[in-house]
């Protein structure tokens, strides 16, 4: 795993992009890169595709019998022979990206939609704010570009942003024709909020529950459509790769379902990634129990190029559980989000002795920034030696607060707290990955074939911080935008049927004996709480060199001991389940961030360490992780060897 800071130059200004130099040089261990022999300078978004030679190529020929099937008096097809499924389009992840991407793909193919838990359980599920977009006439695309790039700590490529701030208000526009319900003010227009960074109000939100209403939307389209079809309960194990002279290509998905745990092969023209983040790295986290790094993961074992991921957001305001006046009885599997939307809404945060303190560290406050907001709790909390601040709402009218934050307030009201009268204890949690797949303006990666949409993804859009609502709207524009390159690539693909001998067949660990198998699942779940110990301990809100190196030691002691453990007790390199490949992912993203913290001597946006504890301009560039064959860890490779074509 080569990692860096990309060399190349850089001014401070919103109008001078983003550059980086490539290298190919050997990487020290602690992630410093090298930089010598070929070096070339390209712009973030327009250079990848020349960076990365990403070009068509005709996938082998052969004639395959199509079964047929009719739903709702609709003709529909894909083949399907023993374990092995062939698809026009592969989609990984049903959250906001993976369905309006499958949505559009699915006029001119079949889709699948591969989930790893029920259709609904994603990110975007969970998402309480909103989405930003300009639809305000005092507010101007050029106003969301600047707080975006501000916000992103000057990190953020401008063309992306620009693409992103112009496009966001039609995909909203697509959104309501579809039949998401956002609220509208009393003039009958959209109710725009605002949040933290933003200058001005530009949230289009269903309450707090937008991502809710917006997956309901998507869920009941997909449902309807005749090309698509959902696997649920089934988890993506690794990306099916082949080897094309100097190029790598995408041709499917392994899959395990978890409910029958006979694995699925999934053979596809086109292959997205929408799988979500890696919040599950660490202890407390607001995403749900499938956030745990799969896509990113399987797209480093697959060499695709993986950047940022040093840039962890916590999102300032968890629910704190240790100051509710009644406990929960049972530890969450998933930090209670107390949306952005209630500090621009005027809720102010004081300690526990009721003392503001935001204005101490930044003038804007309570809507400064997450990263801001995040550090500046984290140190009260440390200097005081407390759990939990307080962040109050209680002095706007009552009927505001329940209208604009039901969900919250009758999540607190279960544990004795009304929201109306009494302040809400909060403490920052794992929220969102700024880092990911490398990714082009449509999405496309330097593995042919292979696109990615959403948190998995990294466009440029978030630089070192992603501004408040966003990740939505990251999500709908990629996802819009990676449909034309994938048709043009499906229409130029021929599927071929033996593709699928083409490696071997993960397998189920059930020769194991349920006694082993319960062991091991057991040894897992300890060293996955080891694992997101030693992240929050030394990986967290503020760092250290010598933190990040003894994180660095301590994980790969760790993964050794586990994966030794695991072979010992009858584990094979190609034997897969859930536990283990969740585990396995997570080890992967966990080194991955602390490679590209170690790699970054300054101070920027998310990543903030007191050994550079100030900006520097001449690094500001991208972290770049490049593909690797000298892994050799189970976490960080593919479980067969690639094929060569």
């Amino acid at each position: 795993m080569a990692t860096g800071i990309a060399s190349g130059s850089g001014q401070l200004h919103l109008r001078e992009p983003v550059s980086w130099r490539i290298s190919y040089g050997k990487a020290h261990s602690h992630s410093n890169l090298i930089l010598n022999s070929m070096q070339n300078q390209i712009n973030w978004s327009s250079g990848i595709s020349k960076l990365l030679q990403v070009h068509r190529s005709n996938y082998s020929q052969c004639q395959v019998k199509i079964n047929w099937k009719s739903r709702g008096g609709t003709i529909k097809s894909y083949l399907r022979e023993g374990s092995t499924r062939y698809f026009d389009f592969a989609v990984i992840g049903s959250g906001i990206a993976g369905l309006r991407y499958a949505l559009e793909v699915a006029k001119h193919g079949s889709v699948a939609v591969i989930t790893k838990a029920e259709p609904h359980e994603s990110n975007t599920n969970y998402a309480q704010g909103g989405v930003s977009a300009v639809l305000c006439p005092k507010d101007s695309v050029e106003s969301h570009m600047q707080d975006t790039i501000v916000a992103g700590a000057y990190l953020c490529d401008e063309e992306t942003v620009r693409v992103v701030c112009t496009e966001g208000p039609e995909r909203i526009r697509e959104l309501i024709a579809m039949g998401a319900s956002f609220d509208h003010g009393e003039d009958g227009n959209l109710h725009l909020a605002r949040e933290g960074g933003h200058s001005h109000c530009r949230i289009v939100h269903a309450a707090d529950m937008t991502g809710r209403e917006i997956e309901r939307a998507l869920l009941e389209a997909v449902v309807k459509d005749p090309n698509i079809y959902v696997f649920q309960h089934h988890f993506a194990i690794d990306l099916l790769t082949t080897q094309d002279g100097s190029d790598i290509v995408c041709r499917g998905i392994d899959t395990i379902n978890t409910e029958t745990q006979e694995v699925i092969r999934f053979i596809s023209k086109v292959t997205l990634l929408a799988s979500g983040g890696a919040g599950h790295i660490y202890p407390s986290t607001t995403n749900p129990p499938v956030a745990t790094g799969d896509g990113m993961a399987m797209a480093h074992r697959a060499q695709a190029v993986i950047s940022n991921m040093e840039f962890v957001q916590f999102h300032p305001t968890a629910l704190a559980d240790e100051g509710l006046p009644i406990r929960p009885s049972h530890t969450r599997e998933k930090a209670f989000l107390i949306t952005e939307a209630v500090r621009g809404d005027g809720g102010i945060l004081y300690n526990v002795d009721m003392e503001r303190f935001m204005p101490l560290y930044d003038e804007r406050a309570e809507l400064a920034p997450r990263d801001v907001v995040a550090r500046s709790i984290d140190d009260q909390l440390k200097k005081r030696g407390e759990e939990y601040v307080l962040l109050d709402i209680s002095v706007k009218p009552r009927e505001k607060v329940l209208s604009h934050f039901p969900n919250i307030a009758a999540e607190c009201l279960r544990y004795g707290l009304d929201i109306t009268q009494q302040p809400i204890p909060v403490v920052p949690a794992a929220h969102y990955m700024c880092g990911g797949v490398r990714a082009g303006l449509e999405g496309e990666t330097n593995v042919q074939g292979l696109y990615v949409a959403g948190e998995v993804a990294c466009t440029g859009l978030h630089g070192a911080n992603r501004l408040a609502s966003n990740s939505l709207l990251e999500a709908l524009v990629f996802a819009r935008r990676a449909v034309q390159p994938s048709i043009d690539h499906m229409n130029v693909s021929k599927i071929d049927h033996g593709a699928s001998s083409w490696w071997p067949r993960p397998v189920a660990p059930v020769l194991l004996g349920d006694t082993v198998l319960n062991k091991v699942i057991r040894r897992t779940r300890e060293v996955r709480k080891e694992l997101q110990s030693i992240m929050w301990e030394y990986v967290g809100i503020v760092r250290s060199t010598s933190r990040l190196t003894l994180a660095e030691k301590r994980i790969k002691e760790l993964e050794l001991k586990w994966e030794t453990y695991l072979f010992q007790h009858g584990w094979e390199q190609t034997m897969v389940g859930l536990e283990a490949c969740e585990m396995r992912n997570l080890f992967c993203c966990a080194k991955l961030v602390v490679s590209s913290a170690l790699s970054r001597h300054e101070s920027r946006g998310l990543h903030y360490t007191i050994d550079f504890p100030y900006v520097e301009e001449s690094k500001r560039l991208p972290t770049v992780i490049f593909p690797s064959q000298l892994n050799s860890s189970w976490s960080s490779r593919q479980l067969y060897r690639q094929h060569i074509c």
